[in-house]
């Protein structure tokens, strides 16, 4: 569609400077009038208060992030080859997979797609629609995912809580193929991907970095896994050599999913699963005096937005405290933070207030992230919503 013949969102005085910085969103308060007929995902352009364009947007009436930014090349045509440029070119940025790989290949606006996720585990691909821009392109966008990739199977796990924000319902569907449990293989060990029911799009690939430096630590260590889930972390630690490893999660169907990844490993006699509420597990141990050589913190996101910061900072302080209490002298904690609205200095000082209150001298070894496939660029810091630290404790 020719820009003429766009609707266009033009911004109060003063609210363009973070979008002149490389900022892809546009929030509702932003906006001063828009002029002309614009529907959910559809293309607008976007101008400041002096009639200066800044690029084409997906329109999305029903967030507060009302425009989200395709390009800021405002001569560019939004339609179908432009997404399969784009796609490629964040596919390409991945480097060679192979056969048996699991890896991120679209990371949203950090790859310059906004609010679209895609995931690849072997011969299956997973696409998570996130925004309503989109949603207007999924067609295309599964029709040039299934022609580059040439996937056995294509699943949409667009079933996420920010969907209804956006105006949309949600949806889980096979696009192609039959939908069944991939196998990868990470670091030498083989797990299951439940495509169509597991957390996210059915695995925590974001953790893979730090999956094989726990790998590395856990020889001829006793290895406490919190949040487990289906143990990720606890299987690499079995790989690594660990002597025992303590798996705990309040989902019955995650450890016995678990269970089954462990048995295809070879390694299930070294394993305790416990399903518990991962505080009263934690004060369990606590008041039984139990120690462990290697602790790992992974919690579900306790911030999903700012307003849930305070109550996230107490949740993370708790658990951390219980965590480097159970720590033996020497061991390591591995502690993480899904939540974007906890930022790295925050999640910082509040392991420093839980070393404090637990009397535990604890040394940062590392700061800890996703994995490389999960870039954030440095104009858009929400990308970058995984963090964690590797501590020691002396």
């Amino acid at each position: 569609m020719a820009v003429a013949e766009l609707a266009v969102l033009r911004l109060k005085a003063e609210r363009d400077k973070s979008l002149k910085a490389g900022h892809p969103w546009v929030f509702s308060g932003a906006i001063d009038s828009i002029k002309g007929t614009a529907q959910a995902g559809d293309t607008v352009l976007v101008r400041n208060d002096s009639g200066q364009a800044l690029g084409l947007a997906a329109y999305s009436p029903h967030s507060q992030i009302a425009a989200r930014l395709w390009t800021s090349d405002s001569t560019q045509d939004i339609n179908a080859d432009f997404l399969r440029q784009r796609l490629k070119a964040a596919i390409a940025r991945r480097g060679p997979l192979s056969p048996e790989q699991g890896m991120r290949l679209v990371h949203a606006e950090s790859d310059y797609l906004p609010g679209l996720i895609v995931d690849r585990y072997a011969d299956t691909v997973v696409t998570q629609i996130l925004s309503a821009g989109a949603e207007k392109w999924r067609d295309s966008i599964h029709d040039i995912l299934l022609g580059e990739l040439q996937p056995k199977v294509l699943v949409e796990r667009s079933d996420v809580d920010v969907r209804p924000l956006e105006g949309l319902e949600s949806r889980i569907a096979t696009h192609h193929g039959k939908a069944e449990p991939a196998e990868i293989n990470e670091h030498g060990v083989r797990y299951f991907v439940d495509v169509m029911q597991g957390h996210k799009t059915g695995f925590y690939l974001d953790q893979s970095a730090n999956r094989l430096l726990l790998q590395q630590l856990a020889r001829g260590k006793r290895v406490l896994n919190a949040c487990c889930y289906t143990g990720g972390f606890s299987h690499a630690a079995a790989l690594g050599g660990a002597s025992h490893i303590t798996s705990v999660d309040s989902s019955g169907q995650a450890l016995d999913n678990a269970r089954r990844i462990a048995e295809h490993n070879g390694h299930a006699d070294k394993h305790t699963w416990v399903e518990a509420d991962v505080f009263e597990f934690l004060r369990g141990e606590r008041d039984r005096a139990k120690q462990y050589d290697l602790i790992v913190l992974d919690p579900p996101k306790f911030a999903p937005t700012a307003k849930h910061v305070d109550k996230a900072a107490r949740a993370y302080k708790d658990i951390n405290l219980l965590g480097m209490k159970l720590l033996a002298a020497g061991g390591d904690l591995l502690s993480f933070s899904c939540s974007a609205g906890v930022s790295d200095d925050l999640f910082y000082k509040i392991l420093a207030g839980s070393a404090r209150d637990a009397r535990a001298d604890m040394q940062v070894l590392a700061r800890l992230t996703a994995h490389h496939d999960h870039p954030a660029t440095l104009h858009f810091p929400e990308g970058h919503y995984l963090k964690g630290l590797h501590l020691r404790k002396w």
